[in-house]
């Protein structure tokens, strides 16, 4: 145990993954403010969702008919899948994020070792994930518009491309901050603290939009 102890001292990649990022290069366990800041905004945008969904339900409300005529044309085991693939996303950048906090930024075997990746491996599956998510709904705008379901043709359409494409473009701004910490890591000569507080920020960030997506997908699929 002690000469294993002494050979991960000698190796670089296991002594960094041996230090929490939190105490990288003399930072400790302590809030960051980006972090509080970022909660802060995520709390704000939950209201703006909030408001997306009230509105929805309102027109529903008085609009069953049209919502019966509208909801027909989506394609439930189609948005299932879509759905399962952002979900699993979040796992998938959570596990980044724990390598994050470990300080291992990059793989520490073959990249069929997927138990010894690290938070660029973990971070790019997951930026791929999420551009399936919006290549899929993409798709489905494609399919929906060719069935005569536009943002024009009526209140339904109005209020699905509205809600579904404001939580489109939240997952966009996670993807392009996805490119920015991967960007990072291959920029900078050594990972650090500041590094390690951007993975875990824009986790919380793509936390919050699977979990509005979730809302989304159960009242616009589930609930019709």
């Amino acid at each position: 145990m002690g000469l294993r102890s002494f050979t991960s001292h000698n190796d670089p990649v296991a002594t960094a993954a041996a230090i929490p990022a939190s105490r990288l290069h003399g930072h400790h366990d302590r809030p960051s403010m980006v972090s509080v800041g970022t909660i802060i905004w995520l709390s704000s945008e939950l209201m703006f969702f909030a408001a997306l969904f009230a509105a929805y339900f309102t027109i529903r409300a008085v609009s069953e008919d049209l919502w019966a005529q509208n909801t027909a044309f989506l394609d439930v085991p189609f948005a299932s899948v879509n759905t399962t693939i952002l979900v699993l996303s979040s796992l998938t950048c959570q596990l980044g994020v724990f390598a994050a906090e470990r300080g291992q930024v990059g793989r520490a075997g073959g990249l069929l070792q997927v138990g010894k990746w690290g938070l660029r491996e973990w971070f790019i599956l997951t930026y791929v994930m999420g551009a399936i998510f919006i290549g899929g709904q993409a798709l489905e705008y494609a399919t929906l518009v060719q069935e005569g379901v536009t943002i024009q043709d009526s209140a339904y359409g109005t209020m699905f491309y509205l809600t579904t494409g404001f939580h489109g473009i939240h997952v966009t701004g996670g993807l392009i901050a996805f490119l920015f910490v991967l960007g990072r890591t291959y920029i900078a000569r050594k990972f650090t603290h500041e590094q390690a507080v951007s993975a875990i920020v824009v986790s919380y960030y793509w936390h919050f939009v699977d979990v509005v997506w979730i809302g989304l997908f159960a009242t616009i699929y589930l609930v019709q």
